[in-house]
């Protein structure tokens, strides 16, 4: 009697427990996909390709916040790194590869600097930075 007790038991705890209702996992709400990305967003590029390919450097228009006269220039990785003196100081700036010599002045918009930025294609390290969206040239 205590052995068929022990195993009635059992059967009820076995079934009990997978009567009980499985918490589900709280969803994230969902979200529609935006129409069309916006310009300044970049693709995904896949792996091994060019990530700026078919990009171009955004217009700037005069008075959009820097501007320097070139000092030195050079082409990397599809950017162009420039240093300018802008009242009396020198500053890198980095923009989408534009045609810029020594001697030109440019303007670009006002953006937060990279502190200590490596850059891999030019084997630099750079002490300050500014990446920005475009540079007008102004020879």
């Amino acid at each position: 009697m205590k052995k068929t007790l022990v195993v009635l038991l059992a059967i009820v705890a076995v079934a009990a427990a997978g009567c009980k209702k499985k918490e589900e996992a709280p969803q994230a709400p969902t979200q529609e996909a935006p129409a069309a990305a916006p310009a300044t967003q970049m693709p995904a590029a896949a792996p091994g390709t060019d990530p700026h390919a078919g990009l171009k450097p955004q217009e700037v228009k005069p008075g959009a916040g820097h501007k320097g006269k070139v000092l030195e220039t050079m082409d990397s990785g599809g950017y162009t790194y420039v240093l300018i003196e802008e009242k009396g100081e020198k500053l890198w700036v980095a923009a989408m590869q534009t045609p810029v010599k020594v001697g030109d002045t440019v303007e670009f918009p006002d953006s937060p600097p990279m502190i200590n930025f490596q850059s891999k294609t030019l084997k630099r390290t750079f002490d300050k930075i500014i990446f920005a969206p475009g540079l007008a040239v102004n020879k």
